[in-house]
């Protein structure tokens, strides 16, 4: 990795980040009591308001809350110091992955996203492999993960022009605590009863399938060629060691559940076999945190929200402010499968 306006030996403190809240129309006007945020026009019950169903927590866009880059856009940051942010073993100077909480109240399309190789035959940087792991799920919560078993490509073509897709499809029930894996050309789709954190390639190319009469275009051809009709896709069971849960661990991104009883140093957070000095996030999936370490300012970790762990980071300690459930996601820079 070469270029960028930082040195390797350039220190950079944790840091909050605001989430960013978009507009679906499968999402809600509400989002309390996950988030305080009602949709423009809600609140005093007039007609119009553009329901929110996803909250980015390291979109490219959303901005710094805390530390000396605050203000900023996160992409601004990956620019201004991409040794401090990724160390000197990222491939790339980007934002590697997004993490971001979905809402869905309505059926999100099926969908299918591309892989690396098809993503960069089209003069994109990278495809988008992704995961959902369920913060809430309500009885009988489904997801569709790919296909019913003998399906053909043909049958793909004929359910997207035909409007049956939906029949076709893999179904998953989803319960508070599960992670769903959903390789890149695994036809797809959420569907309403559950919360879900979504951890994916840092990708936002989607062809959309069916969309249950919603007047949106769909992408027949490019999801054709997508499409994969066997993938590792499905529930990913947890790995319980004896200082984490891992919930995942794939060759993007690794996502676990962190246990702090009191306070944990934040030199305990690499899992087996990881390197030191790499990004990662830590996600309050519920409670509050502090980070605290010297030569910086605490950062305060509300519930939902997100602080971004610099490769650069100073030693901090982690103190749990009450009944924190708390997640670590961090890239990962293994060998593309082929």
């Amino acid at each position: 990795m070469a270029g960028g306006q930082d040195s390797p030996d350039t220190a950079l403190a944790p840091f909050l980040l605001e989430p960013l809240f978009l507009d679906k129309i499968w999402g809600y006007a509400d989002l309390r009591p996950w988030y305080d945020n009602v949709a423009e026009g809600e609140s005093n019950g007039s007609k119009g308001a553009n329901p929110i169903g996803e909250v980015w927590l390291t979109g490219d866009a959303c901005k710094v809350a805390s530390g000396p880059h605050a203000g900023k856009a996160l992409a601004q940051v990956f620019r201004d110091a991409p040794l401090a942010m990724l160390g000197a073993a990222a491939p790339s100077f980007e934002s590697p992955i997004l993490i971001k909480v979905l809402f869905a109240r309505e059926k999100l399309s099926v969908q299918v996203h591309p892989d690396d190789r098809m993503a960069q035959k089209y003069g994109e940087p990278r495809g988008k492999t992704e995961c959902w792991y369920a913060l809430a799920a309500d009885p009988g919560a489904e997801v569709a993960v790919g296909l019913k078993p003998g399906v053909t490509l043909d049958d793909v073509r004929a359910g997207m022009e035909q409007g049956t897709l939906e029949q076709i499809l893999g179904v998953l029930p989803m319960a508070k605590g599960e992670m769903v894996f959903v390789d890149a050309g695994t036809v797809h789709a959420i569907w309403p009863g559950s919360i879900l954190l979504e951890t994916q390639q840092n990708c936002d190319i989607t062809y959309r399938m069916y969309d249950y009469g919603r007047a949106r275009a769909l992408h027949i051809e490019k999801a054709a060629e997508a499409t994969k009709l066997k993938t590792r896709s499905g529930i990913i069971p947890p790995r319980v060691l004896a200082d984490r849960t891992i919930l995942i661990d794939v060759e993007y991104f690794c996502v676990e559940r962190i246990p702090v009883k009191g306070t944990r140093s934040s030199a305990t957070l690499p899992g087996p076999g990881e390197p030191p000095g790499g990004l990662s996030y830590l996600f309050a999936a519920a409670g509050s945190a502090r980070l605290a370490g010297e030569g910086f300012d605490p950062v305060e970790l509300p519930a939902r929200c997100v602080a971004a762990i610099p490769a650069a980071s100073p030693a901090f300690t982690i103190e749990d402010l009450g009944e924190l459930d708390l997640i670590r996601v961090s890239p990962r820079w293994l060998e593309q499968p082929a």
